[in-house]
């Protein structure tokens, strides 16, 4: 699909086909939703978030790195450096913390698009080679005199930990992938019958096939299943 046109042309299980292996095939879902919406991808991060599938950091991408505009965005490293070095939290917590890195973000964009390509790349980079979770590399670090959370000692994580993620092995997304991969190879509508023989566990399995029909990933006829048309 070398365009936005070329994927709204397409089916959508054409699209999914395509989209085979990647995982989160809801993204493939809302990359045929987002080209049957729009023949070219706006330069304004508001009219961005607008589209289907697109949140408040791919809309700073995209502003940033493909139009060259003056546009924040935020990831898990950006915001780790940030909270750092101007708060003096060692990660964010809470919703509070996070509209602050937002606004210490675009407090920080410089004054043109193209400045602004490489201040976000650099913020990216920092939080992923330098300022990294678990082990930063202070010594490294060419805004340490500047950092809050070293000037305070280090001070330890308090809160809730974010959960973490299941291993995919056993997981509904690993049910829901194989379910899919199940409706990839056929040309015909495939029963239930055949799906049961996929995943064993009947609970998991069920939650999986009602959790594709409820995101549109796959649809339910007279004849059996198959991928969305």
């Amino acid at each position: 699909f070398p365009t936005l046109q070329s994927v709204a042309r397409a089916r959508p299980s054409r699209v999914l086909e395509a989209w085979e292996g990647l995982g989160y095939y809801a993204r493939a879902r809302n990359l045929h939703k987002l080209a049957r919406t729009t023949a070219r991808l706006p330069d304004d991060p508001v009219a961005l978030r607008a589209l289907p599938g697109i949140g408040a950091y791919t809309a700073g991408a995209v502003a940033s790195f493909a139009y060259e505009r003056r546009a924040e965005l935020v990831d898990t490293n950006v915001a780790r450096v940030l909270a750092r070095v101007f708060l003096g939290a060692p990660r964010v917590r809470g919703g509070a913390m996070t509209k602050q890195v937002w606004l210490l973000a675009r407090q920080l964009l410089p004054r043109t698009g193209k400045a602004t390509w490489t201040h976000n790349q650099a913020l990216m980079d920092l939080g992923a080679l330098v300022c990294t979770a678990r082990a930063p590399l202070c010594e490294s670090c060419p805004i340490a005199a500047d950092c809050a959370w070293r000037a305070a000692g280090y001070p330890q994580f308090e809160g809730r930990r974010a959960p973490v993620q299941k291993k995919f092995e056993g997981s509904d997304r690993q049910v829901r992938g194989l379910i899919l991969a199940e409706l990839r190879a056929s040309d015909i509508p495939v029963r239930l019958a055949e799906i049961e023989s996929v995943w064993a566990d009947e609970v998991q399995r069920s939650r999986a096939i009602a959790g594709l029909l409820a995101d549109g990933l796959a649809v339910e006829g007279p004849d059996g299943f198959e991928l969305p048309r």
